[in-house]
């Protein structure tokens, strides 16, 4: 199905930006609300209308009555200023059990393996539970209308290959009727069948790839729990920021800025340990890929100054001197 409205953007929220990735099943509150807001100033066009519109109609803890009456939707149209579509992480949810269980190595012949993969998809569900939740609630603490959310789950067949993981299809259909419809779809990773493994862990970045190869977006933004890609593990000293990585016709990549002094040095990456999805590897890998189609992507920290301005597409063309983030474009 084709989409009546160009997409505008494809948004990744990091596990480690809206979790505390080292606290098992902790969503980061303050980052989530805070990019809750942020995704709302960047996608609901201009209204008049300053009430409240509630779009939770479960019954709220010490409440009676669910808060909402078809009066409230009389004479009023949320209005998207242009698609979106918002992929999370799932941080302290999911991989946990997974890296316990080894799902990721598959193996769905052994009890541990095949009950790790039940425990994954539950947490990773619970964890769209909560950011759904807070996505659609933000709004209300704002005094403003929200925007319509679609909670989707991307079911798919995975394979492994040259150590990449490549869907071998996936039906958009539900997506993109999702978008025309006037909802934000929203996505995650999850422990998924795998033709040759038996199981692995879909990771959301290789959804993103493939929902950009398909619905071409103008731009993708990762929002995550450091500034940017850098030179080295960021804990370290003297680590330096990328602000931009070129992406040529055959996926390889350089730092166009800054200059690196040491035309030798090489880009490292670090993983938690418990991370069943390649972390920051797989981010930057994803991300070159869509750059060779020709969509810039922004790789920038959460909540911030700089990821309101990389969601508001403020960063497409030349970077902003006072902009901190990473932006990967094709070369070609």
């Amino acid at each position: 199905m084709d989409l009546t409205k160009p997409l505008r953007c494809i948004v990744k929220l990091g596990g480690a930006a809206i979790t505390c990735k080292n606290e098992l099943e902790t969503i980061h509150e303050e980052n989530l609300a805070t990019v809750s807001s942020h995704l709302r100033k960047t996608m609901v066009s201009g209204s008049s209308f300053e009430g409240i519109i509630g779009m939770d109609w479960s019954k709220q803890p010490g409440k009676s009555d669910i808060a909402c009456t078809a009066d409230d939707f009389r004479e009023h149209e949320v209005g998207l200023a242009s698609p979106f579509i918002v992929v999370h992480g799932a941080g302290s949810f999911g991989h946990f059990q997974a890296s316990k269980s080894g799902v990721h190595k598959g193996g769905l012949d052994r009890s541990l393996v095949k009950a790790g993969f039940v425990a994954t998809r539950i947490s990773g569900n619970l964890s769209t539970t909560f950011s759904v939740g807070v996505l659609m609630l933000i709004s209300t603490a704002a005094s403003c209308p929200v925007y319509s959310t679609f909670c989707g789950l991307l079911r798919s067949i995975s394979k492994l290959l040259d150590h990449l993981q490549e869907m071998d299809a996936v039906d958009l259909c539900g997506v993109s009727k999702a978008i025309n419809s006037g909802f934000v779809p929203v996505l995650h990773g999850d422990a998924v069948f795998d033709n040759s493994l038996g199981c692995t862990i879909l990771s959301g970045d290789v959804i993103i790839r493939r929902l950009a190869e398909q619905l071409k977006p103008d731009y993708v933004v990762f929002l995550t729990d450091v500034l940017g890609v850098y030179d080295r593990p960021p804990t370290e000293p003297n680590a330096v920021l990328l602000r931009e990585i070129a992406v040529d016709e055959d996926g390889r990549w350089s730092v166009i800025q800054p200059i690196l002094h040491n035309a030798n040095t090489e880009v490292e990456v670090s993983v938690a340990a418990h991370d069943t999805t390649g972390g920051m590897v797989t981010k930057i890998s994803e991300a070159a890929m869509i750059a060779r189609l020709g969509i810039e992507v922004y790789i920038v920290k959460a909540a911030t100054v700089h990821s309101l301005r990389a969601l508001s597409g403020e960063i497409r063309g030349k970077i902003p001197v006072d902009w901190l983030g990473t932006v990967i474009r094709f070369s070609g």
